[in-house]
This record gives structure tokens, C-alpha cells and sequence, in this order.
């Protein structure tokens, strides 16, 4: 909302305050080495998606999905981009085929029904020196608010005669959110599978022809 001055002077100080202050996130932002504008395919064989997850209290299981796709829309200033992205969910491996059954079953992911995990981005957005993504991340049919703190790698020449980016992102989710309650505890306290699941990205993304 405009301020209502008593002055001339007083309206311009805090005008132009406003405006170095919103201008200055975008500058920041802008400074993305070799940045470009455009529109971006996710190259799975490149990239990695991944999550670990505590596991019987002492260790961490880490996990990845072999399948998924996604389109990247860089704007005009960072700022401006755009993120959709799709998953499917049988392509789980933890490394152990037996643990990645029981996952995809309805104890946990339920793929018979809900083979997919989805992303769609809502903003972009500058937090300090660091870019937040965020979006609504789709499981087992509910959709919740996940941001994703984001890392701008690259952009440049391929050896192929096209241009890529990388981008590293990460975010922690609760699974209990998502309808993924499946609870087995330890007779000696706690429990076998932890609610928290950290997610991390790593994506290389095509540069597509105008």
C-alpha cells in the first residue's frame, strides 16, 4: 500500500527506498554465471534423483528413481523461471530389491494407483545470497507446498553442438504428509523407517531450439 505523505520530501524517501530494496534481490540474482534464457529439457541419463532417509535410528538408506522427465523455463532474469517435472514412482532403487517391492507397495507409494510423483513450480524467489524454488510437490494424490533451495552450476556449450545447464536443488519433507504413514517400531524404541526424507537433485537440462 502507497503511504499517504504530509510532504513531498517524505514522499520520495521512502519511494525511492522501495525501489533500490526490491531492485536489489533481482540484481543479485541476475549475477548467474553465463546465465540464458529459455526453455530447458531435463537429460535423465545426466541427472539424479535422489532421497535418504534414517533408517533403524543409526544409518541412512539412500535411494534414487531411474525414471522421471521435466521441462526448465528460464526467464528473463532468474527470478522469472519456471519448473514442471514428473517422477515415476516404480522406478525406486535403494539397492535392495526386496525393500524397493515393499515400497512400492501400499504400505508406502501405492503405484498401482498413484504412479506418479509430480512438481510444479510457483515462483522463484531470492533468500540472502541463495535462490529458493518453490512449488507443489504431488504424492499419493495430496498436494503440499515444498520449496526447494536452489544452486544455478552452469550454462554453456555441450560436445554435441547444443548448450546445457545444471542445477542442484535440495528440500526435506515430512512422509507422513503425504499419506506415506507406514509406522513399524523398534522394540527398543523408535521406529524402523523415520517420517523426515531429504531430497536431492542434481539436473542437467537441454537446451531446446527456439
Amino acid at each position: 500500500m502507497t503511504p499517504t505523505p504530509a510532504t513531498v520530501q517524505a514522499t520520495a524517501t521512502p519511494t525511492v527506498a522501495a525501489t533500490t530494496h526490491a531492485a536489489a534481490p533481482a540484481a543479485r540474482a541476475a549475477t548467474v554465471a553465463g546465465y540464458l534464457a529459455g526453455t530447458w529439457v531435463i537429460d535423465p541419463v545426466h541427472s539424479d534423483v535422489g532421497f535418504t532417509v534414517r533408517h533403524m535410528m543409526v544409518s541412512k538408506v539412500r535411494g534414487r528413481f531411474a525414471r522421471f522427465e521435466g521441462q526448465i523455463v528460464t526467464g528473463p532474469t532468474p527470478l522469472e523461471s519456471s519448473v514442471t517435472a514428473s517422477i515415476d514412482l516404480a522406478s525406486i532403487d535403494t539397492n535392495n530389491a526386496q525393500r524397493d517391492g515393499h515400497i512400492r507397495s501400499a504400505d508406502f507409494f501405492d503405484v498401482d494407483n498413484y504412479p506418479t510423483m509430480t512438481y510444479q513450480s510457483t515462483g522463484v524467489r531470492q533468500d540472502g545470497d541463495d535462490l529458493v524454488l518453490d512449488g507443489n510437490l504431488t504424492l499419493k494424490g495430496v498436494t503440499k507446498a515444498v520449496p526447494l533451495r536452489l544452486e544455478a552450476n552452469g550454462f554453456g556449450p555441450d560436445a554435441y553442438g547444443g548448450t546445457r545447464a545444471g542445477f542442484s536443488a535440495y528440500a526435506e519433507i515430512n512422509r507422513r504428509d503425504f499419506g506415506v504413514d507406514f509406522q513399524a517400531a523398534i522394540e527398543t524404541g523408535g521406529v524402523v523407517v523415520a517420517d523426515k526424507v531429504a531430497i536431492h537433485l542434481e539436473i542437467e537440462a537441454v537446451l531446446q531450439p527456439e
